[in-house]
């Protein structure tokens, strides 16, 4: 057995486990309210990361100025409340029209 292959059958056995923890501990362990708004907001701070690396950063450098605008712009309509597919729709159409325009 390779070594890859190893390390995805241990990987995929932590994962079934974390799956598996849920449901067993449920209604057995109670965490603070404190521990829970750290928790929320450590979620929160995750996801930021990762909108942030992935709208600014492209092959290690910065991506140019139309994906972060179409980003934006997606971010704005989402917390607008907007259907899924006109945000989407909307993201993309700003990327593309700033490309378009070689802004890019």
């Amino acid at each position: 057995m390779s070594a890859t292959v190893a390390v995805i059958l241990v990987l995929a056995a932590g994962t079934y486990a974390f799956r598996l923890v849920g449901p067993a501990l449920h209604g057995r362990v109670e965490l603070p309210a404190r521990v829970r708004e750290l928790l929320s907001a450590g979620a929160v701070v995750l996801l930021v990361a990762l909108l942030a690396t992935g709208a600014l950063t492209e092959g290690g450098g910065f991506a140019g100025w139309a994906r972060p605008a179409g980003v934006l712009v997606g971010g704005v309509l989402a917390w607008r409340r907007a259907p899924f597919p006109v945000v989407v729709l909307g993201a993309a159409a700003t990327t593309a029209t700033l490309r378009d325009m070689g802004i890019g």
